[in-house]
């Protein structure tokens, strides 16, 4: 079966996207390379859905599309990193971590102190969050409005894509936070979820009632117990009660729903489109809900990781991932 469906991707390339793969003769070795360690996460997943051909197919226009909109100085990075993918593993990295603002202001302030990041010998910058979050308590701002704006107060897209290309010219990779596990309540899809649409209501965990979030929370662990107590939110304009594994402002997403792993995939692709060198994926362990568990590092969370990593070594094989990872300190040993 997995032959059959990576036929079909390459067929419709060939097919209908000749250009493309005239522009990027590599890609089609890629899919070669890499759709079964795609495909065979993602039926797991989502085999049983009506629609499983179908969303096969989008996630790969959104690479098609996606490649389109790459610059050039990106595809460079693609092929070189495509002849050594563990350049991350490399001794000469040599990584910093900061915070903008405090580091220099914006993205402005450190797009002008490179040159002292170079002669520190920093090949490996991340910037801790950085993008659109909602105004007030925000969780440092993990709580995300807009995947593909920045925070006002840093700077602009526009911004950070020229900090992207300033520091791959002096040879540093650009790290940024990406939140995998939710959005906040004043994300684009939680507004429209709002305001009625069940189609953005369906991406995210919403219940009619405590039965579901009273059997759930049996097992699950409190993460903020003193100041944010409870996993589940009521929501009264839905007469719901939203999955909010750290505050109420953040709304946890549904990657049962194949939707959301496409949304997602999207966001992914815009920002390394961006410059973006390695994502760090926060809060993954908790993607996957099951009941009678803890809802933490469920294979499921592994297998959504494993497909999406497959995807991104097809579009960008300059990106990586680099996942947080979550285990209580009495189940360390």
């Amino acid at each position: 079966m997995r032959d059959t469906y990576r036929q079909k991707i390459i067929t419709w390339l060939r097919e209908s996207e000749a250009e493309l793969l005239d522009q990027h003769p590599a890609l089609e070795s890629r899919i070669e390379q890499f759709f079964d360690d795609f495909f065979q996460p993602y039926e797991r997943l989502y085999g049983d859905r009506p629609e499983f051909n179908k969303n096969i197919h989008r996630l790969f226009r959104q690479i098609a599309a996606g490649l389109r909109k790459r610059n050039t100085s990106l595809l460079n990075i693609d092929r070189l990193r495509s002849e050594d993918p563990h350049w991350f593993q490399d001794e000469r990295m040599i990584g910093m971590m900061m915070y903008v603002d405090l580091f220099a202001g914006d993205i402005l302030g450190l797009d002008n102190h490179i040159d002292y990041l170079r002669e520190l010998g920093v090949t490996y910058l991340h910037l801790m969050p950085l993008l659109a979050t909602r105004e007030g308590q925000n969780d440092g701002g993990y709580a995300v409005t807009d995947f593909r704006k920045v925070n006002p107060r840093l700077g602009t897209m526009r911004q950070l894509r020229k900090l992207a290309r300033d520091l791959h010219h002096e040879g540093i990779s650009l790290v940024i936070d990406f939140v995998m596990n939710h959005t906040a309540r004043e994300h684009s899809w939680a507004r429209k979820a709002l305001q009625g649409s069940a189609a953005h209501q369906d991406l995210y965990l919403l219940y009619d009632s405590r039965e579901a979030p009273d059997a759930y929370e049996e097992t699950l662990a409190e993460i903020f117990p003193d100041f944010a107590p409870g996993n589940f939110t009521y929501v009264p304009s839905l007469q719901k009660w939203a999955w909010t594994t750290f505050y109420d402002f953040q709304w946890d997403l549904n990657y049962a729903n194949p939707r959301v792993f496409e949304a997602m995939l999207g966001e992914m692709i815009y920002l390394a489109n961006a410059g973006a060198d390695v994502l760090r994926l926060d809060a993954v362990p908790f993607l996957w809900k099951r009941l009678g568990t803890n809802c933490q590092n469920q294979i499921e969370a592994v297998v959504i990781l494993a497909a999406y990593r497959a995807l991104m070594r097809i579009f960008a094989p300059a990106v990586a991932f680099k996942a947080e990872a979550i285990v209580a300190p009495e189940d360390i040993m």
